[in-house]
């Protein structure tokens, strides 16, 4: 079995570049699906509390027969929780869930401006990294202007900075930045959404010329331009179709013709909310 790539944080940390991300399961599915995740080959799993599925998720961790040497778990700090004794609150009930002692990574979810709280929420999340309980912190859904008031009024540098980014929205933008701070760049929704980016032309002509299927093609090349990638899928077969994406190699060619699918420049692409903007709960 191929082992997934691993790409190092800027704290030392490492972080398996192929990820199962169970965003819309529900908890008793996520159970199954994670312990499907793991015998495919995934080692890395992505929740958050508000995806209601950190006790399936941590009842999956409980029965793989997996040391938590072998495993790496993200979840992710709710709008709702945010400022310092909060977080450090709602931390303590998603471990509860999650069954661990020590989390290999802790975000805050999404920088929510007007609420303004995000400073504060990340000094929270370095005092738990000082205390051992999460090895690497990062922020999901920032933006440039966020991630640099973050380094400018702590010191202290995301370890990754996970957004919605897929061809048709590829943010190179956030990325070249990122990678100027030494931040990883993780991708949600990876595959678009909806299966416009699968059907693609350009996508299939390259799926067909490797033997692989459209979406192969598509973690392929985010595995190619450096991003971690968190494909979802509660289907046995399309998670190890997903994990076997490693075994697809993009020419250079191949990665420029998909880079060409971006349509940032035209205003388009995005699927989900603006984290400039974005104000929920």
């Amino acid at each position: 079995m191929t082992l997934s790539p691993t790409l190092t944080f800027n704290d030392g940390n490492q972080i398996p570049q192929l990820g199962y991300g169970v965003w819309q399961v529900e908890d008793g599915v996520a159970e199954k699906v994670v312990r499907q995740a793991f015998e495919a080959g995934f080692r890395h799993i992505d929740t958050a509390k508000i995806y209601g599925n950190e006790a399936g998720v941590g009842r999956a961790i409980a029965s793989s027969g997996l040391s938590p040497e072998q495993i790496f778990i993200t979840t992710k700090l709710w709008n709702a929780d945010q400022g310092y004794e909060s977080t450090l609150a709602a931390f303590e009930e998603s471990m509860d869930r999650l069954g661990l002692e020590t989390l290999d990574l802790y975000l805050i979810h999404w920088m929510q401006p007007k609420q303004d709280k995000y400073v504060d929420t990340w000094k929270a999340l370095i005092e738990l990294q000082k205390r051992g309980r999460v090895k690497s912190i990062g922020v999901s859904n920032f933006t440039v202007e966020g991630l640099q008031r973050l380094i400018d009024e702590t010191g202290v540098v995301p370890a990754i900075h996970q957004i919605e980014l897929h061809p048709y929205f590829s943010q190179r933008g956030l990325r070249d930045f990122g990678a100027s701070k030494g931040i990883l760049t993780q991708a949600w929704s990876p595959l678009g959404q909806g299966g416009e980016l699968l059907e693609d032309a350009t996508v299939a002509a390259i799926a067909a010329k490797h033997g692989a299927t459209p979406a192969q093609v598509v973690i392929a090349w985010h595995l190619a331009i450096g991003n971690v990638v968190i494909p979802k899928s509660v289907t046995e077969s399309r998670i190890r179709e997903n994990y076997a994406a490693l075994d697809v190699s993009l020419s250079a060619d191949d990665v420029e013709a998909i880079n060409a699918l971006d349509r940032t420049a035209k205003g388009e692409g995005r699927i989900g909310p603006d984290p400039a903007v974005s104000d929920f709960a």
